[in-house]
């Protein structure tokens, strides 16, 4: 199974959590049956290329999707695809995946998702 997590800088284990999935200049993948890890450029629309973030990791293979937060309309693009995603990811790449393998991640529901796309506030949810 790939996981992905949005990556603040340059990816891998080590790096941060990005808070903003579809701005990240990365996405850390973790094949999590041979422990290899992937990055993946983040070349959507939101930095200047084409497509959308669910897309482009679509076709990476990713199967979850782990990250700080996001909103209903990012949640349902996911599911198009066929992208699991848990919410409530922090600290670094590697402590985000133990989170979710220890089932300390939250599926999004209404209590847990961004309501608007205003990003005046802080996604440490």
């Amino acid at each position: 199974m790939k996981v992905c997590v949005p990556s603040a800088k340059t990816g891998g284990l080590e790096d941060n959590v990005g808070q903003h999935f579809g701005m990240v200049p990365v996405y850390t993948v973790l094949d999590t049956e041979t422990d290899e890890v992937q990055i993946v450029e983040n070349t959507s629309q939101h930095n200047g290329g084409v497509g959308l973030p669910p897309e482009l990791l679509s076709e990476a293979g990713v199967h979850v999707m782990l990250c700080g937060g996001l909103g209903t309309k990012a949640v349902n693009m996911f599911s198009e695809f066929g992208i699991e995603v848990f919410v409530g990811a922090q600290g670094t790449v590697e402590t985000a995946i133990g989170d979710w393998k220890e089932g300390n991640l939250a599926s999004p529901n209404s209590e847990n998702v961004c309501q608007g796309h205003d990003h005046d506030h802080d996604h440490q949810h």
